[in-house]
């Protein structure tokens, strides 16, 4: 029965279905089963909470310790809730599923939630991140919990950009995997002109960018739609690719530190963006009249990710 812990003596690591869910620690198994792994009690709760909702696919087993459960009696209610089987492991096949150095116990196998491109941006957002060649999964799913948090409404990862499904990524994002639609392998000049096609202006943010963030924001020049480019965390943005933006922004820095890391900065940038299209409604755009469509009171509603 869906949500039902096993009856049986917990699987180990040589269980196959430990074994096979243990493959989805490598790329290559996740893109070929279009499945990934979220380990923990806050990214496991989002994927079961998502699936109550309705706003992204149920997960197909929960791998949990018995300390776990103990520890965090309320994923068991949600998994039951949601349908999901809980399978009891032993903390040795805990740990293989693991990619911590402290495991949690707690591990769902979860459906893959990437969408198109297209998809993403048919909800006409106010505010995307747009990352290119990131290569640093912590980076990633940081910028991705940012901007869960300023309100946007989509992340697109581009380029060589990481897989956001990497375990150190689904951790970093602290469950906003979950939150908003992700795009991942969009080549980026065709994500800037989608963004541009969508009615957003695409900001680029570069240390030597013409335009001075505090000037922009003071100017109302972010009160618009906006994607926000971001580059690679060792090299930046090269300048082939900032001129592809409308507009290179720099932050102002006003003491000797070289720079801002990428995730310090995209939380500059996408809350510079929030503060100025209005907290809580970042995310898409409001109807342009009673009669626009979308619920009323509020923006269109986002795009509904492609359930199996």
């Amino acid at each position: 029965m869906g949500g039902a812990v096993s009856g049986t003596a917990p699987y180990t690591e040589r269980t196959p279905r430990v074994a096979a869910a243990r493959r989805l620690t490598r790329r290559a198994a996740r893109d070929e089963t279009g499945e990934f792994l979220a380990e923990g009690p806050q990214a496991v709760r989002e994927a079961l909470a998502g699936a109550l909702a309705g706003t992204v696919a149920r997960p197909r087993e929960l791998f949990a310790t018995p300390a776990a459960l103990a520890r965090h009696p309320d994923v068991a209610g949600l998994a039951h809730r949601a349908g999901v089987p809980v399978s009891e492991v032993t903390p040795r096949a805990a740990a293989g599923l693991s990619e911590t150095s402290t495991p949690q116990g707690l591990v769902a196998v979860c459906p893959a939630l990437d969408v198109p491109l297209d998809t993403a941006l048919a909800g006409e957002p106010e505010l995307v991140a747009l990352l290119a060649d990131v290569r640093d999964p912590g980076n990633a799913g940081t910028v991705l919990r940012t901007a869960d948090a300023a309100g946007a409404g989509a992340v697109v990862l581009a380029g060589g950009s990481v897989d956001p499904y990497n375990g150190k990524a689904v951790r970093a994002s602290a469950g906003s995997l979950f939150h908003l639609p992700v795009v991942r392998g969009a080549g980026l000049p065709a994500a800037l002109r989608a963004a541009r096609d969508a009615g957003l202006t695409v900001l680029a943010a570069d240390g030597a960018g013409e335009a001075d963030l505090d000037e922009l924001t003071d100017s109302g020049r972010l009160a618009g739609p906006t994607a926000w480019l971001f580059g690679n965390e060792a090299w930046g943005l090269p300048e082939p690719v900032g001129r592809l933006a409308d507009v290179r922004v720099r932050i102002p820095i006003s003491t000797r530190a070289e720079s801002l890391n990428l995730a310090a900065a995209a939380a500059v940038c996408l809350f510079a963006s929030a503060r100025a299209l209005g907290r809580g409604r970042a995310g898409a755009r409001p109807p342009a009249s009673p009669d626009a469509g979308g619920p009323a009171g509020g923006g269109a509603e986002a795009p509904a990710r492609a359930m199996p």
